[in-house]
């Protein structure tokens, strides 16, 4: 009998390694694919001759040391049932390197310091965190590209930085383009969770055919894949190792990865850094449903019997109080929630949709109108993106409540408003010239001396026909939500 399990196991085995091989074989290679076509689709400028020089180099490292990635499958068939805590389950796909250094201490000591933060991170995550791990785990990538977010927005949807990167992941306008993210007066798929999250992996894996090393793809989208092959060139070309721990890096960067393996050690064992971790379902936290009709987000929420705030915590793309599906739109729900939802709608005979759009008249002002439709002045202007003082021009179409007396529009007349235009940080390679000084460079670039270095190495000395890396800020008519115009000074912010 013995002997007649023992080969029902090892026959069961066999099938299953022969399944992920045929699994693996089948999916997108991950050969090393620096390619000029490739990177001038990610990178923000083309980087022409000198990104030849990159990716020769790099495909000729890649060819010498990339080995077929850890993630590409395991040698483990044991079958048993699923963890009930969603981070027991994150601890087994953990596959990166241990790494000991003083900014991994630096990064435990961060979050170890600071309880209740990482208690509002972990409440935070719990919305997305399952859907998250499926979609990396679906993508046979570390588990520690799951737990990213903490890092790049403490998992806020409506986090929004300074270089104008906004959601879960942090997309820079022009990067969410390339990647599919739509940014519109109506939505800005950015904050999208699981479009974003698509993108997002999207990149990362990019990132990792590029360089063939989860540390360079990680660093790469924290500094930009250009940066980081212009780092490692320069190791290659110095006879140094061409890898994270030995290029030189801006200190963010330097503590991106550091950081994200810190936090991989308090989750890998929480009680020895005194942490609490409360646990987290292994288990879909939201469903998705397909809308076909405007609705108000309001009414959405109340249909579902969720408060507002949990509606808005799932669909943070949303920049109006209404919700405009001339797209193909998907709402997210908490998965116990979407029967009420479907159920309370097909019930509901009274309009979806409490506003209408209007074409101001000749003459008319904020103030008038917003008196008209019983709105305030300062909600009418901060839902229609009228800022500083600006004024309302005859023919602009308004999105306005129904309760006036004067004739509205559907909605989707608005499907082609003008969006505010928006600042948008890209890199330009600068190349000293003889005289040249970092004070100088920077007062003509508008930016400090401070920035310089941070964005190439802590450069100190330069040298005639030395490439420096500058943010350079331009003009794109892109979605800015009002939030994100107040955060905004009115200087050009590099």
């Amino acid at each position: 009998m013995q002997i007649s399990q023992s080969a029902a196991i090892l026959t069961i085995s066999l099938t299953l390694i022969t399944a992920s091989f045929t699994a693996s074989a089948a999916g997108p290679p991950h050969q090393p694919i620096f390619q000029l076509t490739h990177v001038a689709i990610l990178q923000p400028i083309p980087m022409r001759e000198e990104a030849r020089e990159i990716f020769d180099i790099i495909r000729d490292m890649e060819s010498e040391t990339v080995t077929p990635p850890e993630e590409a499958g395991g040698s483990a068939v044991a079958i048993s049932a699923p963890p009930v805590d969603l981070w027991e389950r994150i601890r087994n796909g953990f596959a990166m390197a241990e790494m000991d250094s003083v900014e991994v201490r630096n990064g435990e000591d961060f979050y170890v310091n600071r309880p209740e933060y990482v208690k509002r991170i972990i409440e935070r995550s719990k919305r997305y965190l399952f859907h998250i791990v499926e979609e990396v785990e679906r993508r046979r990538m570390p588990a520690e590209i799951a737990l990213l977010p903490i890092i790049e927005s403490a998992f806020n949807p409506k986090a929004y930085s300074r270089s104008h990167a906004s959601g879960i992941w942090q997309f820079i306008p022009s990067t969410g383009k390339n990647y599919g993210l739509k940014q519109t007066w109506w939505h800005d798929d950015r904050r999208d969770i699981v479009a974003a999250t698509g993108a997002a992996l999207d990149y990362l894996q990019n990132l990792y055919s590029m360089f063939g090393d989860w540390e360079l793809a990680l660093a790469s989208y924290n500094w930009g894949e250009g940066a980081v092959g212009r780092s490692l060139i320069k190791n290659r070309n110095n006879g140094l190792p061409a890898d994270f721990r030995s290029i030189s890096l801006p200190p963010e960067t330097q503590n991106y990865v550091p950081k994200l393996i810190a936090i991989k050690n308090i989750i890998t064992n929480p009680a020895a850094f005194g942490v609490e971790l409360e646990p987290v379902p292994n288990q879909p936290y939201f469903d998705t449903v397909a809308t076909t009709r405007h609705i108000d987000v309001k009414l959405a929420a109340e249909l579902a019997d969720i408060s507002l705030d949990e509606f808005n915590a799932l669909n943070p793309a949303h920049n109006r109080p209404v919700i405009n599906v001339s797209e193909s739109r998907v709402l997210l729900f908490p998965a116990d929630k979407v029967e009420t939802f479907t159920a309370n709608l097909k019930n509901y005979d009274k309009p979806l949709v409490s506003w209408h759009a209007y074409r101001a008249k000749k003459g008319e002002t904020a103030e008038k109108i917003s008196a008209r439709y019983g709105i305030s002045v300062q909600r009418m202007r901060e839902i229609n993106d009228i800022h500083g003082r600006n004024r309302i021009t005859p023919g602009q179409i308004l999105l306005v409540p129904h309760n006036g007396h004067a004739d509205g529009a559907d909605i989707s007349v608005m499907d082609d408003k003008r969006i505010e235009p928006r600042m948008l940080e890209r890199n330009v390679v600068y190349a000293v010239k003889k005289g040249d000084a970092l004070s100088g460079i920077a007062k003509r670039y508008g930016v400090t001396v401070a920035q310089i270095k941070s964005w190439n190495g802590g450069v100190e000395r330069l040298l005639i026909g030395q490439k420096l890396i500058l943010k350079h800020t331009s003009f794109e008519k892109l979605p800015l939500t009002s939030s994100e115009q107040r955060a905004i000074p009115a200087k050009k912010r590099m």
